[in-house]
């Protein structure tokens, strides 16, 4: 692996500021938010949006119940999710260094809206997998957004800047898992999902009124940045390594943490939807560590911080083994896996988006892999739980894990 004699979002940040400047008609958002109001509202529109992907996962024992089918019959839906999110990653992030983001997110946004309500109406599994699908594909606003506040942001807080943004992010990860448990237990996971579409309208809508004003940002085909991706990945070594690194540890946080509803429900632990939607609340540690690692990314470098990360979420695997037969294992578990991930994902879109001159298409480049990465282990983690439950899981997770670091490990 490459080494640099600087940390790497330094040298990243350099290279990112000799770059012309993106053409934009405003420099403020458009109703004079001040910077700390403005980051807020994009973190909380994160939060929001970012939920819509892991909303079925909790619920997923009573959607089966729903349909007449067991649990693990289901567990699929978890993964159309991921691939969606995944494909409007691919199509639509990739604008963002192109055209008006105002306009795109209130498009994005009042798409995801209609996919919500139709995934509320839908009849069986196939039409709220098709639902939930093209709801994750549209609900890609954080990543529109992301590239611009590491724009905006100052050399030196780059990284703690985007973590206030993961943060957020993470914050809606884990209200999805405890809020979905709890209100569809409450009141069904039909109005779960009716729920988010509201919550989705609002906050979509009042980010894409408050966007500075821009002006198109790039010539050409609408879809061109999409065609660049493969080249801009293999012209920057570090963009290839944060990419793969990310896909192995958001795949081995999606194998194990799609599947634990199903560990939780089951034996031996037996418990309801709502008790184990709770467990997600060991998820906030996400959001306490996002802040930490931005600065620690700013002050040591991306690599250190990846290193550590891997580290970490090698660690909690034996002791997510162990937690299916003791629940300690798995409080202590939750909290390592969510640090780990956390912390790596802010050191790696940090440094992906500021080692090109293109930072949307890189970061689509970066959140795809990591994305589909997630997508494959949590499809992988379904046959491994039904064939040899839930070891199978932690085998999967700590063959993403493995596949992360080692192929990133070797000079290219």
């Amino acid at each position: 692996m490459p080494s640099s004699p600087v940390p790497a979002t330094t040298a990243s940040a350099t290279a990112s500021t000799t770059a012309p400047p993106p053409t934009t008609a405003g420099t403020g958002p458009r109703r004079s938010l001040g910077p700390n109001a403005f980051l807020a509202l994009i973190a909380l529109c994160t939060a929001v949006t970012a939920g819509n992907i892991y909303l079925a996962a909790p619920m997923l024992p009573l959607i089966a119940r729903d349909f007449g089918s067991v649990p693990s019959a289901v567990a699929w839906i978890a993964s159309v999710a991921q691939f969606g999110y995944a494909a409007g990653l691919l199509f639509f992030a990739p604008l963002g260094d192109r055209v008006n983001r105002r306009p795109l997110v209130a498009g994005l946004s009042l798409a995801t809206t209609a996919a919500l309500v139709a995934a509320a109406l839908a009849p069986g599994a196939a039409a709220l997998a098709a639902a939930v699908f093209v709801a994750s594909a549209a609900t890609v606003v954080p990543q529109l957004l992301v590239p611009m506040v590491a724009e905006r942001a100052p050399a030196d807080r780059r990284a703690r800047h985007v973590a206030a943004v993961i943060a957020g992010l993470f914050t809606g990860i884990v209200a999805a898992r405890v809020l979905g448990g709890l209100a569809g237990q409450a009141f069904g996971w039909r109005w779960v999902f009716v729920g988010a579409a509201v919550l989705t309208l609002a906050l979509g809508l009042a980010t894409a009124f408050a966007l500075p004003s821009e002006s198109r940002r790039g010539a050409g085909p609408l879809l061109s940045g999409v065609a660049a991706l493969p080249g801009l990945v293999r012209r920057s070594p570090d963009l290839w390594r944060a990419c793969l690194r990310q896909a192995g540890m958001f795949g081995a946080w999606s194998a194990l943490w799609t599947s634990l509803a199903l560990l939780l429900t089951g034996r031996p632990y037996g418990l309801t939807t709502a008790t184990a939607g709770l467990f997600g609340l060991f998820g906030l540690a996400a959001s306490a560590v996002a802040p930490l690692a931005g600065g620690l990314v700013d002050r040591f470098g991306a690599t250190r911080v990846v290193r550590s990360a891997y580290v970490l979420a090698a660690a909690s695997v034996p002791l997510f083994w162990l937690g299916g037969r003791m629940m300690a294992a798995l409080f202590v578990a939750a909290v390592a896996i969510h640090a780990a991930l956390v912390a790596s994902h802010v050191a790696n879109q940090t440094l992906a988006l500021t080692t090109t001159a293109t930072p949307a298409t890189a970061n689509t480049a970066y959140v795809v892999s990591g994305f589909a990465g997630a997508a494959l282990a949590s499809s992988a983690a379904a046959p491994a739980f039904a064939h040899w439950g839930w070891s199978g899981v932690c085998a999967v997770a700590a063959v993403w894990l493995v596949l992360g670091w080692t192929t990133t490990a070797v000079r290219r």
